[in-house]
């Protein structure tokens, strides 16, 4: 998470959309960044909202305006599927070593997730609890040049984003029984999705 406070803005770092590539960037023009523990990080918007805006936005004096990327669902589950098949995992709970996509997405529409499927929600970390979106602005993951240009324009500088923590490369493909499964039980990721223009 980044705070630019001459600017008004929280970037949000929603996990597996590019945000260690972004941070590298932004963070010299940052007031602030959390960036370790991972859960702090990767703050969902609600806990910042209860939790962190009072801080930073000095108790509603200086209204912040909360920025994230979002990925679409199914290449977001991909990315998350081949990270967690490189070799540093192998063998670990969290690996999806030796596991299809389609089982990966399957157990990750399953209530009680088992390891390797607990990566959370998309929709989860942008709404509230009400399922309404709690940041003010979300970019598309497949349109990154958007928030690049939405970045310079606000902090007046000319910005070099760098790829970072890609997921390896590999075949991800969903059937579309899998496919229609998740749309229909995931309904919220797709939602959001096509809200985003």
């Amino acid at each position: 998470m980044l705070v630019f406070w001459k600017q008004k803005i929280v970037l949000l770092a929603v996990p597996k959309t590019g945000t260690t590539a972004l941070e590298q960037a932004l963070l010299p023009h940052a007031s602030a960044a959390i960036l370790d523990p991972p859960g702090q990080k990767h703050v969902p918007a609600q806990q910042y909202r209860n939790r962190l805006s009072k801080f930073f936005e000095q108790r509603g004096k200086r209204p912040m305006e909360l920025v994230a990327v979002m990925r679409e669902p199914v290449d977001w589950l991909g990315s998350w599927y081949r990270y967690r098949a490189r070799p540093q995992l192998s063998g670990k709970p969290n690996s999806t070593e030796g596991i299809g996509f389609d089982e990966f997405v399957a157990a990750w529409l399953e209530p009680k997730r088992p390891d390797f499927a607990e990566v959370g929600s998309q929709a989860n970390f942008l709404t509230d609890d009400k399922g309404r979106p709690a940041v003010d602005r979300i970019f598309r993951y497949d349109r990154m040049a958007d928030l690049v240009a939405f970045f310079e324009t606000r902090l007046e500088t000319a910005l070099d984003v760098p790829r970072a923590n890609v997921s390896p490369k590999g075949p991800v493909e969903l059937s579309d029984t899998m496919r229609a499964r998740l749309e229909r039980e995931a309904a919220a990721e797709f939602d959001l999705w096509r809200k985003l223009d």
